[in-house]
């Protein structure tokens, strides 16, 4: 039969990336309390293709996804791209994976437990060289300084999602991330409380007033004083509560430049 993605293009116009986005999939998560957890992902898989290639093979993407369906996970994200590299004739490869972790927490007061859902991310990039980052968005609560300053009655919180990214040199655990994050806003947030730690969390709130500004502040110091991690990114957004928009502030660093 005519393959025509390997036929001829004239326009001489190569592309960075091409494949396939938003599969639904199992994986296998390394978990710190209980070794490995079962989860299911969101994978975007990329090559790039040369300018006088038509096409790339789209159904090739998917098998060598099946080929790894039971073993998706962190130490396959470099086996996984030169396995794409190959089967695709490509220079570079680019996946993406997004996914629900869980951690269990306790509540404050009660030790009421619960689970969490962080929503995480692996990109793993292969050219001459791989290159991986791990990504994890952690919720928070902040409390608005200037609102506490000028109300007689309390001030204006609201969630907020701090989002960090990571480059590191031997391994970083997903729990490691999140409890470093968690105490870089006004307060953590929990699937479970009960009265008494409903006290606690808006008291411990009130009293830990935030800006954004000041949560990618205290998040950089958390990152830059962890000593395993190179190179880092974070984003903090405040979904406020008595405005339309959200505050919004990043900061990235490179520690191996500094």
């Amino acid at each position: 039969m005519p393959d025509m993605q390997t036929s001829r293009d004239t326009r001489k116009i190569p592309i960075s990336k091409v494949g396939v986005k938003d599969i639904s999939y199992p994986i296998v998560v390394m978990d710190k309390n209980r070794k490995f957890q079962q989860t299911v992902a969101r994978v975007n898989m990329y090559v790039d293709l040369p300018h006088h290639f038509k096409g790339t093979h789209m159904s090739r993407f998917i098998e060598i996804l099946n080929a790894y369906r039971e073993d998706i996970a962190l130490d396959k994200m470099e086996p996984i791209l030169q396995e794409m590299k190959k089967k695709l004739g490509a220079s570079s490869a680019h996946l993406e994976i997004e996914f629900p972790y869980f951690i269990e927490k306790r509540a404050p007061v009660s030790g009421a437990r619960s689970l969490m859902e962080y929503t995480c991310t692996f990109t793993g990039t292969l050219a001459e060289t791989f290159d991986f980052v791990l990504g994890v968005q952690v919720p928070v609560t902040s409390l608005c300084p200037c609102s506490k300053e000028l109300s007689r009655y309390g001030a204006h919180n609201q969630r907020s999602h701090i989002t960090v990214r990571v480059r590191y040199a031997g391994f970083v655990w997903i729990e490691e991330l999140v409890e470093l994050i968690e105490g870089c806003g006004s307060s953590p947030v929990w699937s479970l409380l009960k009265r008494a730690d409903e006290k606690f969390v808006t008291e411990r709130a009130y009293e830990n007033p935030k800006f954004v500004e000041d949560i990618v502040r205290e998040a950089t110091l958390a990152l830059a004083a962890h000593e395993a991690i190179t190179w880092f990114s974070v984003e903090a957004e405040n979904f406020e509560s008595i405005h339309k928009h959200s505050a919004y502030a990043a900061i990235e660093q490179d520690k191996r430049k500094a």
